[in-house]
């Protein structure tokens, strides 16, 4: 089927109807299987009450009772719907999934209020879109029938297959298989699908690449259109090509996305940094199909040693920053004092050419570099004439930085761990677009400078499109939940963190990770942070964004290359400096200066045609922050299994061996060991541990032994047998290094009553560093 649930209903309104041919049209149904489905589609939304005919046409009814929400499912079959409007986690009971899936994007009625300690519980009303087209499995025969096994335990369900597809019954520890659904489950018939190609489990790195790809579905990604790129418009465009700018090299692959360019100047007080985003917006018209098809791959995507750009070839060529090349760009002058805090900015057209690139080997370089030192380093050379502009954007990246962590951003020393075959994926974004903390990085990395002027450039767009209330894409980021920080306070305060709290006996995030950066148990505790802060979301409300700093907004626009949040709002923005209306009309002689913050609070009247704005209006309508949200889901999802494989594999040849690990958690069934080098983590389950009894203590968050008194908590360092490695589930076995002379008494004890069978425990999930 070419469309979903959610495309029909995004192309229809509670307000005015819509065509059946219009409707037919705007999802591009041109065959009659093809508006048969859609017709049977609209029968079954008319009898659950969502869609209406309304004499020729068609319109949606208000479903303000049904929650938008996203499908999360456990091994052991609990499922809960995730709600789109960050709203409590709705729990699903297995009879009211109506055969949805892990995943799936669906319509969610409330059956049952949540109470104190207790989770709403709903059922599955209609399934909005499948997030599982095609999934990796085994093939087994169960019961005579053929059938696919998903490798994510989390698909509670078995694919039958044809019988033609008994040629993939191959051990599981050789191949896998791809199968495509040919027919979800419906009423009392099970889904079936075929097989699609096999895939080696042991075929090394590029068919660990082809794995990845599969399981998400990224080498089905179609081409992008054939189009006509627009020259960007000379009109206005101020001529900065004089002006010192340096481009940052963060990434080692050549298709790498393209990254902004910066400018720094010394004013009285302070300083004026510029940003200079390539000009992507002004090549492509809003609305074509080139610009559909960007905002259906939502993001660029790093497979490690290789990308999937989200900006075709042709595009990423005319756009890109190269150095001794004039080229247009969407700038931004950045005012700010001597301590770094933001006081004026221009947004404006213009043309740059940069003088040089800096990588990361010149700031390693530069760093080792003695301050009298008369020799240059040979990596230092191409930037001889830049090392005073260099060394002031270092300084003043520091600044930005002490300026954003006072506003309550989080830093956490949780870097991807060194594994070469993550390549580009070991190297964070230099925004803030989806997680709600930032990576530490050196003083002086390229990372943290462009990072640290990339943030300021973002603040300064949200605060201007939310003054001249046009409508725009806000990245979002709220403070975490009182209740989740405290939860994090006290597992520190049981492991004696000198903390300092509040009256009320409270800690802030921002706290709680200054807390921890000090103690020799730093890494688990701030691993426990990082799962308590929220998400970066986007909205079409502007709102704080913690991790930037920022109370009032935020809108992303600086990296175009990496995410179709920031090309809609350049193309927001663009249309703001080439058709704004800068004064009420023609008789009035002086005008209001758009493009800069003098004008806020001085328009008071339309700034933009209802024609220009309706594109605008009709993407936010039509659930566009949703959807781009969706994809950065998916994107993290990517990245985590990326990592996890990678985990996996570096695992895998020390096998049989004893390393050392640091406990990372502790459960009442047992205690998770982080072990070095790849930071791959690892269940070690009571029932393991035979030298004594072990019960849990909550309040102390630690395992102690009845007999011996041993305790288990966060933070101790332990040795483990590696024992085996299953890559593809991302689970490694482990066994904690008994005391040499411990009592064999203990052995018959048992784990304790509250302690899961061990055969039901996960061994292990590779997670982020």
């Amino acid at each position: 089927m070419k469309f979903t649930v959610a495309d029909l209903l995004d192309h229809l309104s509670t307000t005015d109807t819509v065509a059946l041919a219009k409707l037919e049209k705007s999802l591009g149904l041109t065959t009659k299987a093809c508006k048969q489905q859609l017709r049977i589609g609209l029968d079954a939304l008319a009898r659950l009450g969502l869609v209406e005919e309304e004499g020729e046409g068609l319109r949606s009814l208000d479903s303000s009772d049904r929650i938008a929400a996203r499908l999360r499912c456990s091994s052991k079959g609990f499922c809960f719907a995730l709600r789109e409007d960050g709203g409590e986690d709705i729990y699903i009971r297995d009879h009211q999934l109506n055969h949805a899936w892990n995943g799936d994007r669906v319509l969610v009625k409330i059956t049952r209020e949540g109470g104190r300690r207790r989770s709403p519980e709903g059922g599955v009303q209609c399934i909005l879109e499948r997030h599982t087209p095609s999934l990796l499995a085994q093939v087994e025969r169960q019961d005579g029938q053929l059938v696919a096994v998903p490798l994510d335990d989390r698909l509670l369900t078995t694919v039958a297959l044809p019988e033609s597809d008994a040629t993939h019954l191959e051990p599981s520890e050789e191949a896998v298989v791809e199968v495509t659904i040919d027919r979800f489950p419906v009423a009392q018939f099970g889904p079936t699908g075929h097989v699609v190609r096999s895939l080696p489990v042991h075929g090394g790195e590029t068919a660990d690449t082809d794995l990845l790809q599969a399981k998400h579905r990224l080498h089905e990604r179609p081409a992008s259109p054939r189009a006509t790129l627009k020259q960007p418009v000379a009109k206005g465009r101020a001529d900065l090509t004089a002006l010192p700018t340096l481009i940052f090299d963060i990434w080692e692959t050549a298709e790498a996305p393209v990254l902004p360019a910066l400018s720094l100047e010394e004013r009285e007080g302070g300083w004026r940094l510029w940003v200079h985003s390539p000009a992507v917006a002004e090549r492509i018209g809003m609305g074509n199909s080139l610009d559909t098809w960007l905002r259906e791959q939502g993001e660029a995507i790093c497979l490690g040693r290789r990308w999937l750009p989200l900006l075709p070839a042709a595009l990423t060529k005319a756009c890109g920053l190269r150095a001794g090349e004039s080229q247009s760009a969407l700038s931004v002058c950045l005012d700010l004092d001597a301590a770094g805090s933001l006081e004026h900015f221009r947004f404006t057209l213009s043309q740059i050419t940069p003088d040089a690139r800096v990588d990361q080997a010149a700031m390693a370089a530069l760093a080792e570099r003695k301050p009298k030192a008369r020799t240059v380093p040979a990596a230092l050379k191409p930037l001889k004439a830049h090392l005073p502009l260099v060394e002031q954007l270092v300084q003043l990246s520091g600044l930005l930085r002490q300026q954003r962590l006072a506003a309550g951003s989080i830093d956490l020393d949780l870097p991807m761990p060194a594994i070469d075959s993550l390549g580009d994926l070991r190297i964070p974004s230099p925004d803030a677009a989806h997680q709600g903390w930032l990576v530490e990085r050196p003083t002086g990395d390229p990372v943290a400078i462009l990072r640290e002027a990339v943030l300021v450039a973002q603040r300064a767009l949200g605060r201007h499109l939310l003054a001249l209330e046009l409508p725009a894409l806000y990245a979002v980021n709220p403070a975490p939940e009182a209740s989740e920080i405290n939860d994090v306070a006290k597992a520190a305060l049981a492991l004696e963190i000198p903390m300092e709290l509040s009256a009320d006996g409270n800690a802030s995030a921002a706290e709680l990770a200054a807390a921890f950066a000090a103690t020799d148990r730093g890494r688990p505790l701030q691993q426990q942070l990082r799962e308590a802060l929220c998400p970066v979301q986007l909205t079409a409300t502007a709102g704080s964004n913690a991790v930037a700093g920022e109370p009032t907004a935020v809108a992303p626009w600086c990296c175009p290359g990496l995410h179709y949040a920031d090309l809609w709002n350049q193309h927001l923005l663009v249309s703001l400096l080439v058709d704004g209306k800068d004064r009420p009309s023609v008789r009035h002689k002086i005008g209001a200066d758009l493009a800069s913050d003098t004008c806020h609070g001085t328009t008071d009247w339309p700034l933009l045609t209802p024609g220009q704005l309706a594109p605008y209006q009709q993407a936010l309508e039509h659930g566009l922050a949703q959807r781009l949200n969706g994809r950065s889901r998916f994107l993290q999802e990517f990245k985590a299994d990326a990592l996890a494989l990678a985990q996996a594999r570096h695992t895998e040849p020390l096998v049989g061996r004893t390393l050392p690990g640091v406990i990372s958690g502790v459960q009442s069934y047992g205690f998770f060991v982080e072990v070095p080098p790849s930071q791959v983590e690892g269940l070690v389950h009571v029932s393991s541990l035979k030298d004594d009894w072990y019960e849990y203590r909550s309040r102390q968050n630690r395992l102690v032994g009845r007999k011996f008194r041993r305790t288990y908590m966060v933070g101790d360092r332990v040795d483990v047998e590696i024992q085996k490695v299953d890559a593809l589930r991302h689970q490694i076995d482990l066994v904690v290094l008994q005391p040499e002379n411990f009592d064999q008494a203990g052995e018959d004890d048992g784990s304790g009553d509250d302690a899961p069978d061990s055969s039901e425990s996960p061994a292990l999930s590779a997670a982020e560093g």
